[in-house]
């Protein structure tokens, strides 16, 4: 492991310019994505968390480059708790099933299902943050395109929760209840 690298991640921190600063290192050099996840994906590392903000942003310029890696990265789902992990990490499974949405057979069965149950446990999570509830609405939605179970579940859920909610929530079912819909 490259222990300069690692002590950037580790005294890196959520202002967005020294996440850009380091997603751009990793962005002109692949080989410091494995280390970058190794971090992430290890949930005993204090500093997953600041990996994890790292990588949404790798992944939001080049989800593919998951591709070697997706099955270490849904594999990791159910562990990971940080809330500031769990942000970075819902909007990178919106990520791939966009992604999926384009390219189909991105993600394996066996990885939808894993993203699936993340993203519902996510949303059912009474101490979940709205942020991570709202990604993993988005990708429920995406990934009930093509799983016809899901929208009657999603449906549910959303209307239940919709009254104990923040207003940003409240939005966000909103705007997900509507395009169901629509469907």
């Amino acid at each position: 492991m490259d222990q300069y690298f690692y002590d950037r991640v580790a005294n890196s921190t959520a202002h967005r310019p020294i996440r850009d600063e380091l997603s751009g290192e990793v962005l002109k050099d692949i080989h410091l994505l494995p280390q970058l996840l190794s971090i992430a994906l290890n949930i005993k590392d204090k500093n997953h968390h600041k990996a994890c903000w790292i990588s949404e942003l790798v992944f939001e310029a080049k989800i593919d480059w998951l591709t070697p890696h997706l099955s270490t990265f849904c594999n990791a789902l159910e562990g990971i708790k940080h809330e500031g992990a769990l942000r970075s990490v819902s909007k990178i499974c919106q990520f791939i099933m966009e992604y999926n949405k384009k390219f189909p057979g991105f993600v394996s069965g066996r990885q939808l299902q894993q993203i699936t149950e993340a993203c519902f446990d996510w949303l059912i999570n009474p101490e979940g943050k709205v942020a991570t509830k709202a990604y993993a609405m988005r990708t429920l939605y995406l990934i009930g395109k093509k799983e016809e179970w899901i929208f009657p579940e999603l449906q549910i859920i959303l209307t239940q929760d919709f009254p104990n909610h923040t207003a940003a929530y409240q939005a966000a079912a909103k705007d997900i209840l509507k395009k169901i819909n629509k469907l």
